[in-house]
Parts: structure tokens; C-alpha cells; sequence
């Protein structure tokens, strides 16, 4: 029998409270039993309509093979959000993927020290405070001079260490740690087998955060310990969404080609040992087998099974799926 059933009665079905199948069961024998009181046919005219019923069996089971479709409206797709696109030619990218983490930029971290030997008078931040270039960190007493003199921030930055307070002695020792995250580097591993792909002014696609962030990789240096290079890449957070220290994931863009068609990864599902897409035919959604070919990060390319034009399910193509194979498991009972 063809899978052709609908989205609302797939999921009306796992719904349905079991009073009511009970109630379903028990107007089905009722109905049972009343034909069965009914003055048997022929045998002639009962084999003849088995023969028929035979008959259309393997008719539908042939449709079942060619076909596999879930109905549902529009409305119904907006509400369980199935969202479809149109395939279309598209640029992809090949790529190298590398992890690494973020860190500071050493020329934007400032320690401050006292200019002359003497007592703090005053502190005026704290640790994790925001400063501006020129602004007042401390007052500090000469042992000298006896005179007072300010300390200030040399730098826009966060204070990310303190070690002064009013009553200690300012020596040598840092008072203040300030560091600008205005900029950050992702510092990227590459292990041998991924050296000779990679090289210095190649952009890279990072994803920090779920957040995409395009960028160029200013450097390779090596390890001095370990067994990689370091691939460098500034990036700007005057936004402050990235932190120092957080893990990432980059994609170093290799090459670049247009293909005829693709598809976007998201969309590909498989059934019956074939993957494909569900192409939209008004309120149809039909599996489309596809052969595939080459792929980047987003998008694979379709080589046959789809034309330019054509829209097909790009995301939850998964609920179709599910009421499909429901379907198939209630016919195979």
C-alpha cells in the first residue's frame, strides 16, 4: 500500500487516549459478529472476491515500493516548523577542520608597577572592574619625598589582577594586571598531516559559541613541546561575546568551487538504505532518493535524483521520516 498518510493523524495516533481504542475494539467486533449472521456468499463469488482482494494487495504493495509520501497542510507544517528551500546551484568550500582555543593579545595586557617605593593611600578599583587609559588606579605616598603621586591605567582593559591595597607598601612588586579583549587570537593545532593544506593568508570559518566568525590566518609558528603548529588568527571582540580561554572550532577554506546543485547536510535523511531528500509537491512531501557527490561544512552536491527548482524540506525532515516508517510498521502488522 502506498505511505501516503498524514502528519496529523501520525501524530493524533501516539495521542490517542486508550479508552477510546478500547471503544474502537469493541465497535469492531460488534460489527463482526453482525456479518457473520449475514447468509454466506457462494464459494464461487467468495473465491472470486478473495482473488480480487489478492489482487489489489499486490497492486498496492507495487505502490508502496515506488513511493513514499507524507500529506500534511501548510498549516500544519508552519506549526511543527518544517521549513523547505529551493535547490539551487551553490558555492562550496573545501576545508581543513582544526581546534584550538582563544587567548588574550599579549601586546594589549599592561602590569603596572609603582614608579617610587612607598605606602597606597588609596585604591580606586577592583578586580574585574572596567578602566580607561589615564584613569586613577591608586595614590601612593613617596617614602622619599613624602609626596603623593597617582598610578594610572595605561590602557582601555579589564583589571584581571590586583595586589594593592590602602596600608601596604608599593615596591616592585605588579599592583595592577590590565588586558584588553577588545581582540582576541584563535590559535589553531595543526598536526603534520594537515600542514601542507595549510598556509598563512587563508581565511578560515571559526565557530566559537554558535557563532560563526570569518577570519585569516596571520601566522603559523611552531610548538617548542608538542607535535604541531600553531595557525594565528586575530579576531575582533570589541562586542565581548568571545572570552580568552574558550574552546573552538575552525574550517581552513583549501579550495573553493561552484557545483550545478546542491543540497543543504540538514536536509538528507535515509530510507530503505537510500539517502535523500523530501521534495515538496503542494501539500505532498515525497522521498527523493539522490546520488550524491562532493560536500563542504553546509551543503553536498547532488549529482542525480533532483532538478534546479525543486524545494525540498531543509529542516525537522525527520517528522516525515517518523510518520512514514509508523506507517510502514502499521501495514507490515
Amino acid at each position: 500500500m502506498k505511505s501516503h498518510v498524514t502528519l496529523a493523524m501520525f501524530i493524533a495516533a501516539w495521542l490517542m487516549p486508550m479508552h477510546v481504542m478500547a471503544a474502537n475494539e469493541q465497535e469492531q467486533a460488534h460489527v463482526h459478529a453482525k456479518e457473520q449472521a449475514v447468509k454466506p456468499q457462494s464459494d464461487a463469488k467468495k473465491n472470486e472476491e478473495h482473488n480480487e482482494h489478492e489482487g489489489h494487495d499486490e497492486n498496492d504493495e507495487h505502490e508502496h515500493n515506488e513511493t513514499l509520501s507524507s500529506r500534511i497542510s501548510d498549516d500544519m507544517a508552519t506549526a511543527v516548523n518544517i521549513v523547505t528551500d529551493r535547490a539551487d546551484s551553490q558555492l562550496l568550500r573545501q576545508h581543513q577542520v582544526v581546534y584550538g582555543k582563544l587567548s588574550a593579545d599579549p601586546n594589549r595586557i599592561s602590569h603596572v608597577n609603582a614608579r617610587f617605593p612607598g605606602i597606597l593611600t588609596s585604591v580606586k578599583f577592583s578586580l574585574g572592574d572596567s578602566v580607561k587609559a589615564g584613569d586613577v588606579l591608586a595614590v601612593v605616598e613617596s617614602n622619599e619625598s613624602l609626596n603623593t603621586y597617582a598610578i594610572k591605567a595605561p590602557i582601555d582593559g579589564v583589571i584581571i589582577q590586583r595586589s594593592a591595597n590602602v596600608g601596604e607598601v608599593a615596591q616592585q612588586q605588579t599592583l595592577f594586571s590590565i588586558a584588553d579583549f577588545g581582540s582576541l587570537w584563535a590559535d589553531f593545532r595543526l598536526y603534520p598531516s594537515q600542514q601542507v593544506a595549510v598556509a598563512t593568508g587563508q581565511n578560515v570559518v571559526i565557530m566559537a559559541a554558535d557563532t560563526e566568525i570569518n577570519g585569516v590566518i596571520a601566522h603559523i609558528i611552531p610548538s617548542l613541546t608538542q607535535p604541531y603548529q600553531l595557525a594565528r588568527v586575530k579576531l575582533d571582540n570589541r562586542d565581548g561575546k568571545l572570552s580568552s580561554g574558550q574552546m573552538i572550532e575552525g574550517a581552513v577554506i583549501s579550495g573553493e568551487f561552484n557545483v550545478e546543485l546542491a543540497v543543504k547536510k540538514s536536509a538528507i535523511q535515509t530510507l530503505d538504505n537510500q539517502s535523500g531528500v523530501f521534495v515538496k509537491n503542494n501539500s505532498e512531501y515525497v522521498f527523493t532518493p539522490l546520488q550524491l557527490g562532493r560536500s563542504d561544512m553546509d551543503y553536498v552536491e547532488v549529482i542525480a535524483g533532483l532538478q534546479p527548482g525543486q524545494w525540498y524540506v531543509t529542516t525537522n525532515s525527520y517528522l516525515l521520516k517518523a510518520d512514514i516508517e509508523k506507517s510502514e510498521a502499521e501495514h507490515a502488522h
